[in-house]
């Protein structure tokens, strides 16, 4: 059993049939563009499944959602990995950087990707359209997230930050959020 298989195991994360075969095709793809393009921190094939598995640990907790936009995807943390695990689900990834975009247009295309939509801008570009789930990792603190998803928020969008620690210190009374603690990471949800 892979690395990554056994940690999908030992968080009870349920995945489709196809997603070990989708998931080593985007791993295998990651690692020959990031050689060349530098796409991601992560080097080594095990923070590259901690990376994984740290983007799809939400499924295990969120509601089916139809329409959902991540904002700064980078090479595919959360955005790409969560439209892998959730095929139902129509994924924009919003990355302004062109090799970062570049390599998404790439992956959705060989892995024949059906629900994802690549937008080479900043989330401010876009134009104004609700969305049931709206998630965001290492792109900024959570008040600025909060006015870039505004847009594209409706009564009962969802939206999830992969924040560390300093959650706390970045939320207040006025929100109607859970903060759900993992190991390496804090999942703020918050309810519109």
């Amino acid at each position: 059993m892979s690395h990554l298989k056994q940690l999908l195991v030992q968080h009870k994360i349920i995945v489709p049939e196809n997603f070990d075969q989708k998931i080593k095709q985007y791993k295998a793809l990651l690692e020959k563009w990031n050689k060349v393009h530098n796409l991601t921190g992560a080097k080594t094939l095990q923070q590259i499944d901690q990376f994984i598995l740290d983007a799809i640990l939400p499924i295990t907790f969120l509601p089916p959602v139809k329409k959902a936009m991540d904002i700064g995807t980078g090479a595919g943390f959360p955005g790409m990995i969560l439209a892998l695990a959730l095929p139902q689900t129509h994924f924009t990834l919003v990355e302004p950087l062109t090799k970062r975009a570049s390599f998404l247009q790439f992956v959705k295309a060989d892995l024949e990707l059906d629900n994802v939509e690549v937008k080479a801008l900043k989330a401010e570009q876009l134009q104004s359209e609700p969305y049931d789930l709206i998630t965001s990792r290492a792109v900024t603190d959570t008040e600025m997230l909060l006015k870039l998803s505004k847009p594209f928020c409706t009564e009962g969008t969802l939206l999830l930050f992969y924040k560390g620690e300093k959650v706390y210190d970045e939320i207040d009374d006025t929100l109607d959020y859970t903060i759900i603690e993992a190991e390496n990471r804090h999942y703020l949800l918050i309810k519109r």
